[in-house]
């Protein structure tokens, strides 16, 4: 027997006993019926004989008529009522007409909750199992799903088998190209390392034996090649999972002066100061260097967008939930269009300076998520840019 087919035995089965139910019911009250009318009758007839016993001829012959008619079967004879008597005055069984349509309401409504409850157990039992499926998904263990019902769920069941082994592809299939991405991208990287110390040693030999006009804007596109073949071969080990951080109490203040300390040649050029307020001890479990990394790439971005004399202000907290750290410039801000793609990587807005190469803050933004952070960027009311980082705790 199918599960299909089970399903509907269940749902029509008490259907059919309340209906049995309803008939021996039925059957109960019309013996009782008329067992209440013989007696009555009995009474009747006795009572007659009583006070008139001399009627007992007359009385068998009327009740052999009673018998014949059909008349009083049916409710057309009305006879009593002219007397004032009513059908409630002779009955010997009140109640039951009201008994039995209880009975019968009650019996009705057993078999629709029982048919509905088996139904809702059937329905709870298979969303479900269709849910546990989907957690050991979405929880990474793979595995199919049984089938071994036919029922109103196995269309959705096999739509949702079909769905996430479909997904499933897909996701492996992304894995492998960002292996091969990443893989692509080391190896480019590595490519430009041999010709660019190459060409920086011998630039630096020139600059001793023949120094000339040409060498400084030419050291300065050898040197921003190397900061671009650096940065790739850093994001080839992000996407490959092999750039391994510690896991330590990291000082706020002390990794913010770090990063400061790294561009202060940058900073001096541009004419730009840093300030960073002592606030104690204000830590968070990440890796110290390349956390300076990342924050001397937004430092950096700050120092580049700021008006000559400006300050770049940084401040920092920490609550139960995350460590947060600020970075502002007091320059134009960034044009609204751009924030939405800034940490996307070699994206340039329309802000950005000359000569860059769009990484910086992509770079960033992947080694804080790497600690667990969240980097984001917005306008401040009063002008100028805002880095906004958040290091959860656990």
């Amino acid at each position: 027997m199918t599960q299909q087919k089970k399903q509907m035995l269940m749902t029509i089965l008490p259907i059919v006993v309340c209906a049995a139910g309803i008939l021996f019911l039925n059957n109960m009250w019309q013996c009782r019926y008329e067992r209440d009318s013989y007696r009555g009758i009995s009474a009747l007839c006795q009572t007659i004989l009583e006070n008139d016993p001399g009627a007992e001829e007359l009385l068998l012959s009327s009740l052999k008529e009673y018998q014949s008619q059909e008349e009083w079967k049916t409710g057309g004879n009305v006879f009593l009522e002219q007397f004032g008597y009513t059908e409630e005055d002779f009955s010997g069984s009140k109640g039951c007409g009201v008994l039995f349509a209880v009975n019968a309401a009650v019996l009705i409504s057993a078999a629709f909750f029982l048919s509905s409850r088996s139904a809702k157990k059937h329905i709870e039992a298979r969303v479900s199992g269709l849910t546990k499926y989907l957690e050991q998904v979405n929880a990474g263990k793979t595995g199919t799903i049984v089938q071994t019902i036919e029922d109103e769920f196995s269309h959705l069941q096999d739509e949702i088998y079909k769905t996430v082994t479909s997904l499933y592809v897909t996701r492996e299939n992304a894995l492998k190209a960002k292996e091969r991405f990443a893989d692509n991208l080391a190896n480019i990287a590595h490519q430009l390392k041999t010709p660019l110390t190459a060409a920086l040693l011998s630039l630096q030999l020139m600059e001793k034996t023949a120094p000339n006009t040409y060498t400084k804007p030419i050291k300065n596109q050898l040197e921003r090649l190397n900061r671009l073949e650096e940065s790739l071969l850093t994001l080839s080990k992000i996407d490959s999972g092999a750039l391994l951080l510690e896991h330590s109490p990291v000082d706020v203040y002390t990794v913010l002066n770090l990063a400061v300390e790294n561009l202060e040649e940058l900073m001096r050029r541009e004419k730009v100061m840093a300030d960073i307020p002592d606030k104690g001890c204000v830590e968070f479990q990440g890796d110290m260097e390349w956390t300076m990394e990342a924050l001397m790439n937004l430092i950096k971005n700050c120092a580049e967008h700021s008006p000559e004399g400006g300050r770049i202000h940084c401040d920092y907290s920490k609550n139960p939930l995350y460590t947060e750290i600020l970075i502002w410039d007091e320059g134009q801000g960034f044009a609204p269009e751009d924030i939405p793609h800034l940490f996307e990587r070699f994206y340039r807005g329309k802000r950005a300076v000359k000569g860059g190469i769009g990484i910086g803050l992509a770079l960033a933004c992947s080694l804080f998520e790497l600690q667990g952070g969240t980097l984001s960027a917005r306008n401040l009311p009063a002008g100028g840019a805002c880095f906004e980082i958040r290091f959860y705790s656990h």
